[in-house]
């Protein structure tokens, strides 16, 4: 298993979490799909629900506390001082809506729009350093931003975040040309573009990617579940990729690991 204790370098996705208004239902559903176990962290933090492969730390699932709320997967970028990035977004054009503010021993994290009105997080840690465990079934695997407006939101990455941005040559096929990857110090972080498979008045989102070894059985467990198929798993450049939805609304990707992981 490939494991990790140092800390994520500030702009890279650490964490994410799901807020859901039935944790057994998602506990029940995860477990099956993704082959998560489930840690509560008791009532001291609203029964937040730790997701772990072979007891690290793989994601979150949060009690939606308002009624009515969509369920949405959260994706956190690392950050080394969260108030500070609080005013840079707020300088660039994005809101902070919640936060910042501290998890004893965990973090200080904020919740945040960018410009289009895509939802991300912030993370500094102060304990948990997010992500434990990678390159493994069950941990996060990729992520992509699907923005209404790609150069707006490629702008204000690189100002809060220092993004930087690399085209994707032929070799990518039938991605769309506005798709790029963003890099965090010299290393691929995930993609961004536009609303690429969304239907149409999708507003700007972040999709989270978890690895798993067999797809799928994978998708076939998301039916099974209760959730839905938006695209079937299909060979690409990036491996085999599909994209998926919970019985709860909430949409996530799910891709292969490669031949011999």
């Amino acid at each position: 298993m490939s494991t990790r204790t140092d800390p994520w370098p500030a702009g890279t996705p650490c964490w994410v979490d799901l807020n859901v208004p039935d944790v057994e239902g998602a506990v029940a559903f995860y477990t099956s799909v993704v082959g998560w176990t489930f840690v509560d962290t008791g009532a001291e933090y609203g029964g937040y629900l730790i997701a772990q492969v072979d007891g690290h730390a793989a994601a979150g699932v949060d009690p939606a506390m308002q009624e009515g709320r969509p369920s949405a997967w959260t994706v956190y970028l690392a950050s080394d001082d969260a108030d500070a990035a609080a005013m840079l977004i707020g300088e660039h054009g994005g809101s902070v809506f919640a936060g910042p503010m501290d998890f004893a021993g965990s973090g200080r994290v904020l919740a945040a729009t960018d410009p289009t009105g895509g939802v991300f997080g912030v993370w500094q840690q102060t304990g948990m350093i997010g992500f434990e465990v990678q390159d493994e079934p069950g941990a996060f695997a990729w992520d992509d931003m699907l923005l209404t407006d790609p150069a707006a939101g490629k702008r204000f990455y690189a100002d809060v975040f220092g993004f930087q941005y690399a085209a994707l040559g032929p070799a990518a096929g039938e991605v769309p040309g506005d798709y790029e990857t963003f890099h965090v110090g010299g290393r691929p972080a995930g993609g961004i573009g536009g609303m690429m498979d969304a239907p149409p008045g999708t507003p700007s989102h972040w999709r989270a990617y978890f690895a798993v070894a067999d797809i799928d059985a994978a998708v076939e467990a998301v039916g099974d579940g209760g959730g839905a198929v938006i695209r079937p798993p299909e060979d690409t450049p990036f491996g085999r990729i599909g994209v998926v939805v919970d019985p709860f609304g909430a949409q996530f990707g799910l891709r292969a690991l490669p031949a011999g992981q």
